[in-house]
């Protein structure tokens, strides 16, 4: 499975180009690109986590102080970092910028997988969160800044969901 380098650079453009200086990951193989970017750039703040929760701690610490943040992450680390989605980032209206690679979805192979995918949008769906599911490389800076945007105008959580059609490459 090959990860697209040129669909993951148009991402991190789109991130840099919305003012993004902090990222928070965990290791993960559709992301790898985009995290190895993040901490290359010199301008960039990667903060390696060790669980999924700590990047909305991160994300709400920067909020408070005027920085604009993404989150980068697979849907299972979504699904474990529920609890402070709704206890911290809804409760006190911090905005998120979720990209999210949507594992276990259409075409997935890896059986483990499987029961997040069939997981994550009826969460996000029940929590209310916005979703962009993202496909086409041609809408990554509008769509990633359009959920900038909306996260910032309505101070609540947005997830882009990046596709299996977007991180691979065939």
């Amino acid at each position: 499975m090959p990860i697209s380098v040129t669909n993951s650079g148009l991402i991190y453009s789109a991130l840099k180009a919305c003012d993004v200086k902090i990222i928070s990951a965990l290791p993960e193989t559709w992301l790898v690109h985009l995290i190895r970017m993040a901490d290359e750039d010199p301008e960039m703040k990667l903060v390696r986590i060790a669980k999924e929760e700590e990047a909305i701690g991160i994300s709400a610490g920067a909020h408070l102080a005027g920085v604009n943040s993404a989150l980068l992450m697979q849907n299972h680390g979504f699904l474990a970092a529920i609890n402070p989605i709704v206890s911290l980032a809804l409760l006190y209206k911090i905005p998120l910028l979720m990209l999210i690679s949507y594992r276990g979805h259409l075409g997935e192979r890896d059986p483990w997988q499987t029961q997040g995918g069939l997981a994550t949008e009826p969460l996000l769906r029940a929590l209310n969160i916005p979703i962009w599911h993202l496909t086409d490389p041609r809408d990554i800076t509008r769509r990633i800044k359009d959920a900038q945007t909306l996260a910032h105008a309505s101070l609540h959580p947005v997830a882009v969901l990046l596709s299996r059609e977007l991180m691979w490459e065939d």
